[in-house]
């Protein structure tokens, strides 16, 4: 199963997946089969869909951030994009998600 990994460098900010580690600034290492980088794009434009529901909710200024669903869903698609990393990244991703807390329940503690 391994053998059918391949190597993959992640930009979560942009949302860019890339074999090449020189063809644009990455932030992950990740080894992943085709179906797992299939599903890892499937959440990258989930997250861009909830990105622009959000740009147009922001100009309707009388929605406070913490009751807006857009908002919401946008750090829930976070959260399981960085879990994808995490759980096909190298160590160094692994540690990085780590320190971040963004996993855990309560990332204050």
């Amino acid at each position: 199963m391994d053998k059918d990994k391949k190597i993959y460098y992640i930009a979560v900010e942009s949302g860019e997946i890339s074999r090449g580690e020189t063809s644009s600034t990455w932030s992950f290492k990740i080894k992943a089969t085709d179906e797992e980088i299939t599903e890892l794009r499937s959440l990258f434009n989930d997250n861009y869909a909830n990105e622009w529901k959000n740009f147009i909710r922001a100009h309707i200024p009388f929605i406070e951030y913490h009751h807006d669903k857009e908002n919401n869903a946008i750090d829930e698609k976070l959260k399981q994009i960085y879990q994808a990393i995490h759980d096909l990244g190298d160590e160094q991703a692994k540690k990085h998600i780590e320190e971040m807390g963004i996993l855990s329940e309560n990332p204050l503690a």
